[in-house]
């Protein structure tokens, strides 16, 4: 007879998951640490659903009348701004985090669709460099790999203040992960342990910010675009904060992004729901006068398809960024190493220790005999199909709201489906005109 049977009902507050975390912590005095991003219940894409044309709107027909997909990055002040033929964009991972088979396809995939890739925290390697059409430079409060060569190798420089994951907080990398390139790279002992820091040394404000970006700039001669990232916590302010510092591009990471690994209770209470965070973005980039024809606004967290992909852009972002569902598209979470994932106490499909550096699929990781499983080719190739569908799907979507870009998607184009996705993104209840928290 199991629980059930025998009338045991379960506590929603301690339940068996909660109990699990407690024996852990009171066993070993270690909190755990993660990746895949928050795994709780938050209000997210799927709780929108767009109003198709049909009387009052026109629709476009499908695949013989045009709707373009490009977007132009960073015209704000740079020489030479990024035209990308698609808005889906790979959120920055490192080399060190993933493998340097992966950060290769990554590169190979990005390019072939004409789109961009990032590096991350530690680093560009060759390999990416060589293979990225457009490769936009992390440059984070480590400086781990950070060089003037580098710099001005990218094509944009990204200004790291915070990730989705752990806004306010630091990085990670386990010293199983630190092999000899990747410690030579970082200039750190090969197999110790290693945290980056939560706030870029030299500043300690937004008037240091906007030191730092002239610095790049004139690093740069004034020709890449400069992009700043934040987690999703006090976005309004944050954004007008990233404009007035004089960024080209801001780019918001909600509470959904998951390739960075840090502590648990970060990841689970820390941020706010990017659906929450886009609204307050535009709001800002309104208020500036920047919205659309000045600052660009890149959205990340919890992308997985192309209707994502659009409800991003109808909401007021200009591209968005991937991180876990690019890595997953390469091979990760792969039912091949179904023995492999649960000899690791894991399954595939649940695996999120990518800290632990022992991913079978060879993606995050250092271990050369597992990351030699990953053909950068044909992860390539995986990455490119997958990009195409999200942006035929976001396509298909935009010509049925009767659009001929997908930037022409708009908040009117959407309906929530609950009370606190409504409230968030600030786009009426189905079949009301109600908008929670405005009046009426």
């Amino acid at each position: 007879m199991d629980a059930a049977q025998r009338g045991l009902r379960e506590s929603a507050t301690f339940d068996r998951a909660t109990i699990a975390g407690i024996q852990h912590a009171a066993a070993s005095g270690v909190y755990d640490i993660r990746g895949w991003g928050a795994k709780r219940a938050l209000p997210h894409f799927d709780d929108l659903l767009f109003l198709g044309a049909s009387m009052s709107r026109y629709p476009l027909e499908g695949y013989r009348e045009r709707c373009d997909t490009d977007v132009v990055l960073g015209a704000r002040h740079a020489k030479y701004p990024l035209h990308l033929e698609t808005p889906v964009t790979i959120a920055g991972m490192s080399f060190g985090a993933l493998s340097g088979q992966a950060k290769e396809a990554l590169g190979r995939g990005a390019g072939e669709v004409g789109t961009s890739t990032t590096t991350g925290d530690g680093g560009m390697t060759p390999e990416e460099r060589d293979q990225s059409k457009t490769l936009v430079y992390q440059y984070l409060p480590s400086r781990y790999g950070m060089n003037p060569t580098d710099l001005r190798k990218a094509d944009a420089i990204e200004v790291v203040l915070g990730q989705g994951a752990k806004p306010g907080g630091g990085g990670m990398l386990l010293g199983q992960k630190i092999s000899d390139r990747v410690a030579g790279m970082r200039t750190l002992p090969a197999g110790i342990d290693q945290r980056s820091a939560c706030r870029h040394p030299d500043w300690t404000g937004p008037d240091d910010l906007a030191i730092k970006i002239l610095e790049l700039r004139e690093i740069t001669d004034w020709e890449k675009p400069i992009y700043v990232k934040v987690g999703a916590t006090r976005t309004y302010y944050d954004v007008k904060l990233a404009v007035a510092a004089g960024a080209d591009v801001v780019v918001v990471d909600g509470m959904q992004g998951g390739t960075a690994a840090t502590q648990d209770v970060f990841i689970e209470h820390v941020g706010i729901p990017t659906l929450a965070a886009i609204p307050q973005a535009v709001q800002a980039l309104r208020e500036l006068g920047q919205h659309r024809h000045g600052v660009q606004l890149i959205v990340s967290g919890g992308i997985r398809t192309g209707a994502d992909v659009a409800k991003a852009m109808a909401l007021g972002a200009d591209a968005v960024a991937i991180g876990t569902a690019a890595l997953i598209a390469l091979g990760d979470n792969d039912p091949r190493y179904a023995a492999e994932y649960e000899a690791l106490g894991s399954a595939a499909g649940y695996y999120d220790d990518f800290q632990d550096g022992r991913d079978p699929a060879g993606i995050t990781t250092q271990d050369p005999e597992l990351s030699a499983r990953l053909d950068p080719v044909r992860a390539g190739k995986r990455l490119v199909n997958y990009l195409r569908v999200l942006t035929m799907e976001a396509q298909t979507i935009a010509r049925a709201c009767g659009k001929s870009h997908v930037q022409h998607l708009e908040p009117e184009d959407l309906v929530a489906l609950t009370i606190e996705a409504a409230a968030m993104a600030r786009v009426p209840l189905a079949g009301t005109d109600w908008i929670p928290g405005r009046e009426r």
